[in-house]
């Protein structure tokens, strides 16, 4: 069991790993979160099924799987290597959770198309997961890509 190591993590990021159905799903998803901000994706996708689905507002198609998930990980990571994910909020209900996050990066490599800036990112995302088996089974991300536009190409928005 990987959850029983000790990690260095800030205090607000030490949570254990549940590993068996019917532990807490919020737990879950603090410790997946937890997992990222280390960058141990392996540990991340120990925490998903298979087939974990994928669905990102404003994406014309749903993926699927940990291979799909580590790619997403890896385009924010080389646009953003710095970038940090905070849980502002996380509540949950049967099979659900539901998640407010903070991203915050400095973005010092290409991303959609837009090449590193030097500039510092910060966004907001709602965040929607599924969960059974004590595995995380899909997430919907609905990122604030205006404001990340707007701080990226310098329009307005910027964090000091």
């Amino acid at each position: 069991m990987t959850g029983d190591i000790p990690v260095p993590v800030s205090v607000s990021e030490r949570v254990p790993v549940p590993a068996r159905p019917g532990e807490d799903p919020v737990a879950l998803i603090r410790a997946a979160f937890a997992a990222l901000n280390r960058r141990d994706l392996d540990a991340c996708t120990r925490m998903m099924t298979e087939d974990f689905g994928i669905n990102i507002a404003g994406m014309p198609f749903r993926m699927t799987g940990r291979a799909a998930w580590r790619r997403n990980v890896e385009v924010m990571r080389t646009a953003f290597p710095d970038f940090r994910v905070t849980v502002d909020d996380a509540f949950g209900t049967g099979d659900r959770v539901a998640v407010r996050v903070t991203i915050r990066g400095t973005h010092l490599g290409e991303f959609r198309g837009l090449p590193a800036t030097g500039r510092r990112v910060e966004y907001s995302g709602i965040e929607l997961y599924g969960v059974a088996g004590g595995l995380l089974t899909e997430e919907w991300i609905a990122p604030d890509t205006e404001t990340l536009t707007a701080q990226l190409t310098g329009e307005a928005g910027a964090p000091g």
